[in-house]
């Protein structure tokens, strides 16, 4: 649910440009939905992650308030962003499987 709504923030609420071409891979959140970690990737990579960073950390305030409002939670949680190299790593690998294939 917290991804559903970050996803839709990012679409039509949050216009800062250091947000453009990001995608939500996951969220973990603790038991009591207090806490949780933003998982995250960018089209141009690792390069630009802590520009996108920079961006989730100013809209934070507005980022806890919509996601506690639109859950119905009595305390807005606290969200931490990370970079998430996964889509990049398996770009790589898909790379050399097909130099591989090729050779």
């Amino acid at each position: 649910m917290v991804l559903r709504e970050l996803s839709l923030m990012l679409l039509r609420d949050l216009k800062d440009p250091r947000l453009r071409g990001i995608t939500l891979t996951g969220v973990k959140m603790t038991d009591d939905l207090r806490h949780g970690r933003v998982f995250f990737s960018h089209l141009e990579g690792q390069a630009r992650a802590a520009e996108a960073i920079s961006g989730f950390k100013s809209a934070g305030g507005f980022i806890r308030r919509q996601v506690g409002r639109a859950l119905g939670l009595r305390y807005a949680p606290e969200l931490e962003f990370e970079f998430d190299p996964g889509l990049e790593r398996a770009a790589r690998i898909d790379v050399l499987l097909r130099n591989a294939r090729k050779d």
